[in-house]
């Protein structure tokens, strides 16, 4: 039987969507708990074969909402335990996986800042990437980018292709 570990909707000391109070709640749930299975890719990897990141439901009287889960099914795997206890805790914020925050909220009105979640993925690339000398600024940056370049290679092809493109050359000036 599968043991499931409940991450949370988001950062734990993040603003989040609430169950009968923000606008939209699912829509804004879901993409939430998306970004923060991204969040946790970013920080920790991929998860070993034999766990999974997965979308939890929760039922409550207000209604249904969802939390980032990881389903174990594989307790005997040293990978897989490792992972467990790496993830257990979840994140404090979005800054630990070199995110910005996905979502702003004001009263009950949330604000997606990128609709595509390809973009959020792609700036916290861009945030986290090397130098042109293939150094990190914050060493904790490599993690990030390694993790998330792994998991998600073309997209970590368009950041590099994006940030290629805005760097100027040698013949051209830096403008600010």
């Amino acid at each position: 039987m599968a043991h499931i570990i409940d991450l949370g909707g988001a950062p734990a000391s993040e603003d989040c969507a609430q169950l009968g109070v923000t606008e939209e709640f699912d829509t804004v749930n879901a993409y939430e708990v998306f970004a923060y299975k991204l969040a946790i890719i970013a920080r920790f990897g991929e998860p070993p074969a034999g766990c999974r990141l997965k979308p939890l439901a929760n039922r409550h009287d207000f209604g249904t909402y969802r939390t980032l889960s990881l389903r174990v099914d594989d307790e005997e795997d040293e990978k897989v335990q490792a992972y467990a206890t790496a993830v257990e805790e979840g994140l404090g914020t979005w800054i630990e996986a070199g995110f910005s925050p996905p979502i702003s909220y004001v009263g009950s009105v949330a604000t997606i800042h990128r609709l595509d979640p390809t973009e959020l993925l792609i700036g916290a690339l861009q945030t986290t990437r090397p130098d042109a000398d293939g150094r990190f600024p914050i060493p904790d940056f490599e993690t990030l980018h390694t993790n998330l370049a792994a998991a998600f290679p073309q997209e970590a092809e368009l950041a590099r292709t994006r940030i290629s493109a805005s760097q100027p050359t040698a013949d051209e000036p830096c403008r600010l």
